[in-house]
């Protein structure tokens, strides 16, 4: 039988789809990305925010025709919005034929041959626990990056979160079992990695009682065939001077950090739960920028959190003016039922919500091309991550972008190169969030 596998939502999540994925393989199933040949389809959902919500439900709904048109005998939902919303998902939909919980995707084997025998399963393990897949897992990615999940869910309990309810406390995976799975996923072509979870900062501290992540980066780095370590998420309360100095000694690990701060007024912070204030984001920004004069800073914002006004925006465009990340996204509030902030009384309406969105992002666009431009004459290192159609033109990454989320650099050249092929590049032009070069050194690695 041939299985589909759609995976939604956020890398971490990805991660998860991965090992599920991997843990079929080694069941017997065979996989298709092809709706028509698909005899069981699994969803990982998300529902972090409404968004993400209505796309899970669409496509839970859009796959729950297959049973009626097509070969599918069995209908799998996992991931968060199956936690959430179990026994509406069952009640409401009933082509669903299971539910799989974010702690029990271990389980995805047992659940779908449950599920073929005609007993509707549903399985959700206790939030304390870490799934386990044990070795091996069907990279998604291209092969030549992949994301490690070092830890599964949070402490931190921000007001307009509900990932803590979903996901459970925060559990550090043992750093014996990262080590051997990166150099599993080296060993098959991975060269750059790409360190998630919920709050990467944290790692260690429940395993080990302090923070651990600058001992893990050490170990990464000395494992051999991956050229480029990634950190997203770090919180910016958490950041040390040892991981600052571990960043600046070793040369594996990208001058490139994730840092959401959700916003720069104090009021605001404060309300949505933030340990950090506008003085302190300013001074761990300006410290970073000191010791490591060619980092790349991405942040995330929430515009129209409950209660902000005007003054408020204000100060965060300010901020956003004055601090000139080189990389930001912002989210207009979601409103999420179960929820602090679902229940404060000044909710600001959407379309203001949407429109302080669309004032940052402006005022973000603007400091992006400066910053491109100043990137001309630079040479780079660039990972190649494919080629234009009919066009002699790869595009590649960067330190400065991570996959998914920023800009690419399009190089000229023509060369064959490979996916996952690294090269030095001289930056020639400029775009909005992208950047255009040469190759100056003609050997790919």
């Amino acid at each position: 039988m041939k299985i589909l596998c759609i995976s939604l939502g956020c890398d971490k999540n990805l991660v998860d789809t991965e090992k599920m994925l991997g843990l079929l393989r080694k069941d017997g199933w065979e996989f298709t990305d092809d709706e028509s040949e698909a005899e069981v389809v699994i969803i990982n959902t998300c529902c972090f925010i409404n968004d993400a919500k209505e796309e899970s439900i669409n496509t839970i709904l859009e796959m729950a025709e297959l049973k009626k048109t097509g070969p599918c005998r069995a209908l799998i939902v996992a991931g968060c919005l199956a936690q959430r919303y179990q026994e509406e998902i069952i009640r409401e939909i009933p082509e669903v034929d299971g539910c799989v919980g974010t702690a029990s995707w271990d389980e995805i084997c047992r659940v779908l041959k449950e599920v073929l025998e005609g007993r509707q399963k549903m399985c959700f393990g206790n939030l304390t626990r870490l799934s386990d897949a044990g070795a091996g897992r069907v990279v998604t990615t291209g092969g030549h990056y992949a994301f490690l999940k070092i830890a599964e869910g949070c402490d931190k309990h921000c007001t307009y979160c509900i990932i803590p309810s979903l996901r459970g406390p925060y559990r550090s995976v043992p750093m014996e079992e990262l080590v051997a799975e990166a150099e599993w996923l080296a060993e098959g072509g991975v060269r750059e990695l790409i360190l998630v979870a919920q709050e990467t900062t944290l790692y260690g501290v429940d395993l080990y009682g302090h923070k651990a992540l600058p001992e893990l980066l050490t170990r990464l780095c000395r494992i051999s065939g991956i050229w480029w370590i990634r950190l997203q998420y770090c919180y910016p309360e958490e950041i040390t001077p040892e991981l600052i100095g571990i960043i600046r000694k070793e040369e594996k690990i990208c001058h490139y950090l994730d840092i959401p701060i959700q916003h720069a007024s104090d009021r605001i912070l404060k309300r949505m739960g933030r340990k950090t204030s506008r003085a302190q984001l300013k001074s761990m920004i300006e410290e970073l920028r000191r010791q490591i004069p060619d980092i790349a800073l991405r942040t995330t914002l929430i515009s129209g959190f409950p209660g902000e006004t005007e003054e408020d925006h204000e100060i965060l465009m300010d901020f956003v003016d004055e601090m000139e990340f080189e990389r930001l996204g912002v989210f207009a509030y979601s409103q999420e039922e179960d929820t602090p902030a679902a229940v404060f009384d000044d909710q600001v309406p959407e379309e203001v919500r949407e429109q302080r969105r669309d004032e940052i992002m402006e005022l973000q666009q603007e400091i992006a091309f400066e910053k491109s431009e100043s990137m001309i004459g630079r040479v780079l290192d660039v990972m190649i991550e494919g080629k234009a159609a009919d066009e002699d033109v790869y595009v590649g990454r960067t330190y400065m972008d991570a996959p998914g989320v920023d800009g690419f650099l399009f190089v000229n050249t023509r060369k064959e190169l490979m996916t996952g092929d690294f090269v030095r590049v001289r930056v020639t032009g400029a775009l909005e969030y992208d950047l255009i070069g040469e190759i100056c050194d003609e050997s790919a690695q």
